[in-house]
């Protein structure tokens, strides 16, 4: 079992496993020269039964039988019937010495596929199995397979799943069963289970028998989760958020400079002034974002504009998309308005990941001002470098009541969720405070952090609800020191709740505002949205932050920027000061086409030798697009900078002006010399002015 310390083995027991090692290596080395030379002789095909019945693990022995199989069956007189009947003996074997190996249940799963062997048997087998052990998740995933085989109604084996929760709920795979068979179910609307809702109620009742006989147990727990997720989630996909918002305003000022998103103040220039990026920002991943789906109509539209998902896989199908009208070559008059208009899903073709249809059209309508330069822009961020100390920063007093920089302030692409979802969460919340008065745990306790946050999920701010966001992040805290194992997890929950209590709504958001100022103490008219030094581990919220092009998240214990990649009007980033271990971790930055100043300083860069962000965030490596080895190369000729390609994907792609890597265990000389050959554009490094 899991967590139990294994016990010193006694010194005539250690010589018999020293033995029975000594005869599986002899048996291993035979079977491994048969495999090599295709030999499929009876002598040869005994062995590898003697050696699976012994270690069904061993996976390249299943792959042998299976290409044994294939040489027999290419011979007309042998006997399809009889031998996959030998191959389901031997998985059968296999399975009473490890009812848990992976290798022989796929086995099995190969020889019923090929459609010579009966099923019949099937069930009887797992029957057996499951009365050894009810909740191998081995044995329901094979017993799903069957079912699917037999064409066994999701009915009749969901009421397998109840006898099973009935006799011992303590079964993590049968509840996990039960909402598989219960998705189906409610997602084909079959009879008795229409409404959802009713199915919900009840399914919720016989959940609460689970954890109020032992709320210590978290197999119905994790049920219940399912049962929340299912009360509140919209199928459809939505456009929760926008840039430009609906009724902005945009300035370009002088030589096609770029300023605003309804803000005058809020907005500084744009890094890429011949390009107005659009970006859409969907609850879900979605395909069929094009020209047919979201139409554009403006005098600015002089070509065909071409949809990109911001994925981190090159997938087509992403949550955030942008595109972006080319101004570069359009002479804009001076003092003249030009109207944008986006029509987004008034023609088919938006659908989710899981195949449902964007169903709810969206017009956004705004405003580009063409207004003449009273003084020559500065250069990038400033002709002067960045810095990011307080005193370059004053705090905004005030918004204008005209400014709306925030998706909560566009009134649109707001979710709507009935009375019911809201009076059943309600119930749940009463539920699980009466079940913590009487009995302290801690999965009650994230039970109910989660069902608040998802009371408050049903849109608050626009029913005049009180949020519960303070709670919640006492019950992370109370969490993170009840339960150390799990803190990295309620920290990051933590920093969630946090951001989105920070960026809902425009007084919540005010505080966080700065004026930048430059050397000489200016106010430069450009806003830094400051989110430093607040122990943020994982970013969110990012669409209330579409707006921002000036972003300081430094001081705090970050170790991936997932979802950053939205941010397209993202002009400056400070991420010095965080836990950030490889490069790969920084991988939505390459994404940011108008990034120009980054502060990637005193992080962990080149400290691990092993990357352990690849469990966070995805990897370069798993890019489809092909790797510029020709460009590296040519960079890397004269300098050892073959441990670098992971930094060459991350900038090759960027024209930053500064970037600042100290305080990084990468950050030697050689990497420095490696870096002004990938970012020609770059002017400072490390606070040093280049030549």
């Amino acid at each position: 079992m899991h967590g139990r310390p294994r016990k010193a083995l006694k010194q005539e027991d250690e010589a018999a496993s020293a033995a029975k090692t000594e005869k599986l290596r002899s048996v291993q080395a035979q079977f491994l020269a048969n495999h090599h030379n295709h030999i499929y002789s009876k002598e040869a095909l005994d062995l590898s039964a003697k050696l699976l019945e012994v270690n069904p693990e061993c996976y390249t022995a299943w792959n042998y039988r299976k290409l044994a199989v294939q040489h027999f069956l290419s011979n007309s007189d042998s006997d399809p019937h009889s031998i996959f009947d030998d191959e389901l003996k031997l998985v059968e074997n296999a399975l009473r010495k490890n009812f848990k190996s992976y290798g022989a249940w796929h086995h099995r799963k190969w020889v019923l596929n090929k459609g010579h062997s009966s099923i019949d048997n099937e069930m009887r087998l797992l029957n057996g199995f499951q009365k050894m052990d009810p909740r191998n998740f081995h044995a329901w995933n094979y017993r799903r397979f069957v079912a699917e085989l037999m064409k066994r109604s999701d009915e009749d084996e969901l009421k397998y799943t109840e006898e099973v929760i009935a006799t011992n709920f303590s079964n993590y795979s049968a509840w996990h069963n039960r909402s598989v068979l219960l998705s189906n179910l409610l997602k084909r609307k079959a009879e008795g289970y229409f409404p959802k809702e009713k199915v919900l109620e009840e399914e919720f009742e016989h959940v609460h028998n689970a954890i109020f006989t032992d709320p210590d147990d978290q197999s119905g727990w994790f049920y219940h989760l399912w049962l929340i997720e299912q009360t509140v989630k919209i199928d459809a996909p939505l456009l929760v958020s926008s840039w430009p918002s609906h009724g902005s305003n945009i300035t370009l000022i002088g030589d096609n400079d770029l300023r605003g998103c309804g803000l005058s103040l809020l907005n500084g220039t744009l890094s890429n002034p011949g390009t107005l990026p659009i970006i859409l920002y969907f609850n879900q991943a979605v395909e069929g974002i094009n020209s047919s789906t979201v139409a554009i109509k403006s005098e600015l539209l002089k070509e065909e504009l071409i949809w990109k998902p911001l994925s981190m896989n090159n997938s087509n199908t992403a949550q955030f998309w942008v595109v972006y009208l080319n101004l570069g070559n359009f002479e804009l008059q001076p003092s003249k308005t030009y109207s944008v208009e986006i029509n987004i899903g008034h023609s088919k073709g938006i659908i989710s990941s899981n195949g449902n249809h964007f169903d709810d059209p969206s017009q956004i309508s705004c405003k580009v001002f063409v207004q003449t330069a009273s003084s020559e822009p500065t250069e990038g961020q400033g002709g002067k470098r960045t810095t990011w100390k307080d005193t370059n920063f004053q705090k905004i007093d005030h918004f204008q009541e005209s400014d709306s920089i925030l998706p909560a302030d566009q009134n649109h692409h707001i979710p709507t969720t009935s009375n019911w979802c809201t009076e059943e969460i309600g119930e749940e919340i009463t539920k699980v405070r009466d079940l913590l008065f009487e009995y302290d745990c801690k999965i009650g306790k994230l039970t109910l952090a989660r069902l608040l946050s998802a009371l408050d999920s049903l849109s608050f701010q626009y029913d005049g609800r009180k949020s519960n966001t303070e709670e919640v992040l006492q019950l992370y805290t109370d969490l993170m020191k009840l339960d150390p194992t799990h803190y990295l997890y309620y920290k990051d929950e933590h920093s969630l709740i946090s951001l989105k209590r920070i960026t809902s709504t425009r007084d919540s958001l005010l505080p966080y505002c700065h004026y930048y100022k430059d050397a000489t103490e200016t106010i430069t008219g450009y806003v830094c949205l400051r989110l430093r030094n607040l122990s943020l581990s994982r970013m969110g919220s990012i669409e209330n932050l579409l707006w921002v092009q000036m972003l300081d998240l430094s001081h705090n214990e970050l170790q991936s920027v997932e979802g950053l990649e939205a941010m397209q009007l993202l002009s400056c980033l400070n991420l010095s000061h965080n836990k950030f271990g490889s490069f790969t971790a920084l991988e939505p930055v390459r994404l940011l086409k108008s990034l120009k100043v980054l502060n990637i300083s005193y992080n962990e860069l080149g400290s691990h030798s092993i990357d352990t962000t690849r469990y966070l965030c995805s990897s370069p490596v798993s890019h489809a697009e092909e790797f510029a080895w020709d460009r590296f190369e040519i960079l890397t000729d004269s300098i050892n900078a073959t441990k670098f390609w992971e930094a060459f994907l991350i900038f090759g792609s960027l024209t930053l002006t500064e970037l600042n890597i100290t305080g990084n265990a990468v950050a030697d000389e050689n990497f420095r010399s490696f870096l002004v050959k990938v970012l020609p554009t770059l002017k400072w490094l490390d606070d040093e002015e280049l030549s």
